[in-house]
């Protein structure tokens, strides 16, 4: 027996070793990148306005780093929050941690105005932030890596230009074993080539991809994607008074947009460009939605129509999706 015990006691004092050995590793060896390029990006009028659409109407990187009024529909941001960060995402979303979105205006002391552009680069598109830790993917920088070279450069000019705002931002703490995962998450940039975009249906996914839409019209379990259902909807978001869910996006004509015509696409993007639509206060028991309509609107119509037809081109995938399940509320108790 004591010869067992005795064992016993290796054993698990090889598994402790073993374990901490492997955290070390995670520690030491991860994020595995390369360091931030030595870039310095040349600034034009143009490159700067490129930077300036793409950032607020495609890949809406203002979306999440601003304050966004969420009694309104669609939550725009607030005027004069522009880049200061501090949305939170945390377990009351479904978030294995609590993260938060970062001043990315031109403050030096809580923004990105002593970073060089090769840190914002790398942060956008391998997911790394200045001092080397990971980012955690509720920004969607493996889908920026896929950006082309100038239209990330574009992006990091337009960030240069965003008025200065002292905003220090808690930092993100991520559950274990999330915080040690997180770690082997970041990515080397893979950025596409400009000759690869000369079709529409080409140009069309390119959009889509750095837009972000997979991330949310792809449903998940455990964060990863449900082989087979691409661009199907169904992701959920949980809202104080019910559940909000993604819409399918193929062109399966019964449950997703089969039966859209390119113009009645384009036309409900274009439609949120009256504010009045987005003026209005929504009641306490209205729902509400992520989806940024009033930046997407945005964005240009020879955009949208490439977005339109790459859609058009996946496989049609059944997937009926319930848009909004509503909490039902005790009235026993009221």
């Amino acid at each position: 027996m004591k010869k067992v015990l005795k064992l016993a006691g290796y054993v698990a004092v090889a598994f402790v070793v073993i374990v901490a050995a492997g955290i070390i590793y995670l520690q030491y060896a991860f994020p595995n990148v390369d360091a931030a390029p030595v870039i310095t990006i040349k600034t034009t009028p143009e490159l700067i306005k490129r930077g300036e659409y793409l950032a607020n109407n495609v890949s809406v990187c203002i979306d999440c780093h601003s304050s966004r009024d969420f009694s309104r529909f669609s939550a725009p941001p607030m005027p004069g929050t522009i880049g200061k960060g501090g949305e939170k995402f945390d377990h009351s979303m479904g978030f294995p941690g609590t993260f938060y979105a970062k001043n990315i205006t031109a403050d030096k002391e809580s923004g990105l105005g002593n970073w060089t552009d090769g840190e914002i680069y790398r942060a956008i598109t391998s997911g790394v932030n200045k001092s080397g830790d990971p980012l955690f993917p509720v920004m969607p920088y493996k889908a920026y890596s896929q950006m082309t070279t100038e239209d990330a450069y574009a992006i990091v000019a337009y960030l240069r230009t965003l008025q200065p705002i002292s905003n220090n931002i808690p930092a993100s703490e991520a559950d274990f074993p999330m915080n040690l995962i997180l770690r082997t998450m970041a990515t080397m940039p893979k950025p596409t080539k400009q000759s690869a975009l000369g079709d529409k249906v080409s140009y069309g996914k390119y959009l889509l991809t750095i837009a972000g839409c997979p991330e949310c019209h792809t449903p998940q379990e455990k964060g990863t994607p449900i082989e087979g259902k691409f661009m199907a909807g169904g992701f959920e978001y949980p809202f104080p008074n019910g559940t909000l869910r993604s819409s399918n996006i193929t062109p399966d004509k019964e449950t997703g947009i089969g039966t859209w015509t390119e113009d009645a696409f384009v036309k409900r993007f274009k439609m949120y460009v009256d504010p009045a639509i987005t003026a209005s206060k929504l009641g306490s028991d209205d729902f509400n939605t992520l989806m940024p309509w009033k930046m997407y609107a945005g964005m240009k119509e020879e955009d949208l129509r490439a977005i339109y037809k790459y859609l058009m081109s996946l496989e049609p995938n059944k997937n009926k999706v319930e848009k909004f399940t509503r909490t039902h509320k005790d009235v026993s108790k009221s």
